[in-house]
């Protein structure tokens, strides 16, 4: 007897991740200048993220100078704070700071927003009604009006601010993951595979995530801007992240007052938030092009 040969459903799914990677690294050679130094910006930022205690002069909350708002020399590159403390070194971890509780909020907003949208447009009915209408009266508030009383309410803590963002930008996902799961699920091979008693794990895995997998990266990536400039303009007003960790909102607010003296420290941390905001747009409005592309 020959045995056919036969293509497992693991190397077909290894074979079109592999696929999807050498079309992505071929349509990055081929990506606009302004694309590829965005891409550049956004490792540099990442490199201070991962390596701030490398590179960083000094600590995080070393007090370095015995005066503060000490201007620009060979020592301290961009001079000292309000209590004499390195502003490059703060502008490095504040990199990993921000950066880092942004993705996680985002994350955890996809996780939570994603997975409830896509199950409210399986399910549909009832089920449907009951969680959309809840989120309604979530998005029914101003966020970060809502996100100032929750911080008042529960603390200012880093996990408190994590959770609470998280869970108010996890409506707007819920939005979005509901819209373009329901275009999917109505489709017939969803029905078909339903007919086939596939439960609900398998047909979000294979059916509707993969069919809307570039408008959710994309939506990541936007949503990621909308977060970080959220804790930002939180931290700026004091209820963000907390002294002593360093964040560029709080970096804003702490040296604000020497904008009158001409001093340009308080524009670094300013500048630093718009890079990367700026360069993140660059890429997801390239990447929904190269998707759009791809699918047509």
């Amino acid at each position: 007897m020959v045995e056919m040969p036969h293509t497992t459903e693991g190397s077909s799914r290894a074979e079109r991740t592999s696929g999807r990677r050498s079309r992505f690294s071929y349509a990055l050679r081929k990506a606009p200048l302004n694309v590829k130094l965005c891409f550049a910006v956004v490792a540099v930022y990442l490199f201070a993220v991962f390596f701030a205690g490398l590179i960083a002069p000094f600590g995080e909350s070393e007090l370095v100078s015995p005066e503060p708002f000490g201007p620009w020399n060979s020592v301290n590159l961009l001079g000292t704070d309000q209590l004499g403390r390195d502003v490059l070194s703060r502008l490095i971890y504040g990199a990993r700071n921000s950066i880092g509780i942004a993705v996680v909020t985002t994350a955890i907003a996809f996780l939570l927003g994603g997975t409830l949208g896509i199950i409210a447009a399986l399910f549909r009915g009832w089920v449907d009604q009951v969680v959309a209408r809840v989120i309604d009266v979530f998005m029914a508030i101003p966020q970060l009006i809502f996100a100032l009383m929750l911080l008042s309410i529960f603390g200012t803590s880093i996990q408190n601010l994590i959770i609470i963002i998280a869970v108010l930008d996890s409506t707007r996902v819920f939005r979005l993951a509901r819209a373009l799961a329901m275009n999917v699920a109505v489709t017939d091979y969803v029905e078909s595979a339903q007919l086939r008693g596939e439960n609900l794990l398998w047909l979000i895995a294979h059916e509707i995530l993969p069919n809307i997998r570039p408008i959710l990266v994309a939506e990541f990536g936007l949503r990621f801007c909308f977060v970080f400039l959220t804790i930002s303009s939180l931290s700026f007003l004091g209820l963000g992240v907390q002294p002593p960790t360093a964040d560029w909102g709080s970096m804003v607010r702490e040296n604000a007052s020497l904008i009158t003296f001409g001093d340009l420290t308080p524009l670094v941390p300013a500048t630093a938030i718009a890079v990367i905001t700026v360069a993140i747009n660059f890429i997801v409005d390239w990447y929904l092009q190269i998707s759009g592309a791809s699918n047509g």
